[in-house]
This record gives C-alpha cells, structure tokens and sequence, in this order.
C-alpha cells in the first residue's frame, strides 16, 4: 500500500480506501463486512469510508464494530452528514441542528470520539453555507472532527465553501465526487477550484458501478446480485449502474481487457489504477461483497501506467465517456 497526502493537508490516507455504501448493513451479512474490514487492514489500507445515511444508518454501526480494538490512531475515518436519517424534519440537510445532532449520533454508531474527515454529502441550496462552515467550525473546535470535506459540489459551490473555511479557520481540505475512466466530469472544472484551494480528491465508484469490472458483457444478461440488478435503495443503484449498460460502452470496455492483461493487471484493478494515475487524486474507493475482492483491488496501489496504456484507453472510450460538469451531484 501507498499512502498519500489528502490536498495541502498533513493528513496521509492510504491510496486505496474501503467504503461501505451498499454492502455494510444491506447487501452482506455483518461477519462478511467485518472479514472485508480485516481484509482491507491486513493489506495496508488504513482509510474507511461511510455515510449516516448509508443503509438507513446501519452501515457505520457495521464499520463501528467492525474496527473495535483497532488502534484508532492507526486508521483514518470518514463519515457524510446531509441525506435524511430519520422522519423528522430537520433529520436532513445541513443546518445548524441537523450537523450538530447528526454528528454526535455518527460518533455513537461507529465507536469513537472522532471523525476524521466529516463531508456535505450534498450541498444545501436551503441553508446559508455560514451557518452550515459555522457548524462544522464548533465541531472542529469541540475536536470531534479534525476536517471538513465536501460530496459531488460544484467547482463554485467549493469556491464559495473555501473562502468562509478560510475565514473561519476551518481545515477544508477533501473532496469526493465520482471519478472514474467513462466519468470525468470534474476534470474541467473542479479539479482546478480544488488545486487552487488545496483540497485533494477523494474519489468513489472507480469502477463505474460495476461496469468496469467486465462483468457487465455486451449482448448478455445483467448478473444476478450484480449492482445493475439490484433493488436497493428504492432502485438507484440500478439506475446508477444501468446508465452505462449500453452495447457501445460494453463493447469499448471489451476492448480494455487485452490492455489490462498486457499490463499484468485485472480490468478492475486496472481501472483502480487509472484512477490514481492522476496526481489530484489522494484515494480511491473500493467497496467489497467479499474479502477477496477487497485483496485482488488493493493489487492497484502502487502501479504506474505507461503514458502509451493510458493513450489506448482514451482512444478506446472516446465517445462514450461523459465530460459534462453541469452533470454534478
């Protein structure tokens, strides 16, 4: 495992991260998700990351009970505060009261007295973002946060967001939006507001949802338990995954295979790599329905791509790769 440092910050996070968006709580029994956990550990990753609102909450009990009795300095951990987790009207967003109250319950849930990193999941067009910095400021101060990320913003949204974290002295330093080969829409416009303001990437889905792992092969039926086919979450990550399940893109990810064989890689470590090729990127994350998985994906750390493999892929894609940022969030 590598480690790199998240933006301008001091903070090192491993390459290679281990989220629990879908499977913690939801798609894997709690004995599958601690194996994944204690997989990623014992192959050097030290950065997880999850959400309160992920599988109604449960998701960062998982990953509490998972990482009990590890050194808590030893690992760097990441939770998302805005996207509802309760009935209540204020169970939501990012006022003063949601921050606040949603904090100290993510604290309770994953078993300890710090959050690492706390993300805007999303950003909140019906709070002041001085309220919302002012929030994250008192949690910086109270230390149960040490900084502050951001989750799918736009490159204005960000621009906005670093100026009050400035003012308030308030360490802004991660973002983390979708990147991946067939997703690069913040390479116009965010990543250069996030270099100028020293915030580092923190990406998710480097996989496409699946479709980068090959599973998905044209004119075949979608997997059974695959992303494309789950009911999940009222059906978004079907939605999710099934924006790419399209016989143009299949057949371009078809071709990348021999690319990654040449290179003595799997396709989905290949596409883990790709990521981290670029120099914005801090760490990319990886989740796991088994702990093979979490094994056979941490492979990518480390690799450097030949200029000429990343010049074949882009030539591969060219066509089906979406580039437009007003596609955010």
């Amino acid at each position: 495992m590598k480690y790199r440092k998240l933006g301008k910050s001091g903070l090192l996070v491993s390459e290679i991260a281990l989220g629990n968006w879908i499977t913690h709580g939801a798609q894997v029994d709690e004995a599958t998700a601690q194996a994944c956990v204690h997989a990623a550990l014992d192959s050097g990753i030290t950065t997880f990351d999850t959400a309160d609102a992920y599988s109604e909450t449960r998701a960062e009990s998982v990953l509490g009970e998972s990482l009990k009795g590890i050194r808590r300095e030893s690992i760097e951990l990441y939770t998302k505060v805005f996207h509802p987790t309760g009935p209540g009207h204020n169970d939501r967003g990012l006022s003063r009261k949601h921050i606040m109250e949603a904090c100290n319950a993510s604290l309770r849930r994953l078993q300890t007295d710090y959050i690492d990193v706390y993300y805007a999941h999303r950003f909140d067009a019906t709070v002041s973002l001085e309220e919302t910095f002012l929030a994250f400021s008192d949690l910086v101060r109270q230390g149960k946060v040490l900084y502050i990320g951001v989750s799918e913003w736009t490159a204005e949204q960000i621009k906005l967001g670093a100026t009050l974290a400035r003012e308030m002295k308030v360490p802004f330093v991660a973002s983390q939006p979708q990147y991946s080969m067939l997703w690069r829409i913040i390479e116009a416009e965010v990543i250069p507001a996030c270099e100028r303001e020293g915030i580092g990437q923190v990406v998710w889905s480097p996989l496409a949802q699946g479709t980068l792992s090959g599973k998905y092969a044209p004119d075949k039926p979608i997997p059974e338990g695959s992303r494309a086919s789950t009911t999940a979450g009222s059906g978004f990550f079907k939605r999710l995954a099934g924006q790419w399940l399209h016989q143009e893109v299949l057949q371009a990810v078809e071709r990348i295979q021999p690319i990654a064989k040449e290179c003595g890689l799997t396709l989905p470590q290949l596409a883990v790599a790709w990521v981290l090729q670029n120099p914005h990127v801090s760490s990319a994350i990886i989740g796991a329905s088994k702990p093979e998985q979490v094994e056979e994906n941490v492979k990518a750390a480390g690799v450097c791509l030949d200029p000429e493999v990343m010049r074949q892929i882009n030539n591969i894609l060219n066509g089906v790769v979406e580039f437009d940022p007003s596609k955010t969030g």
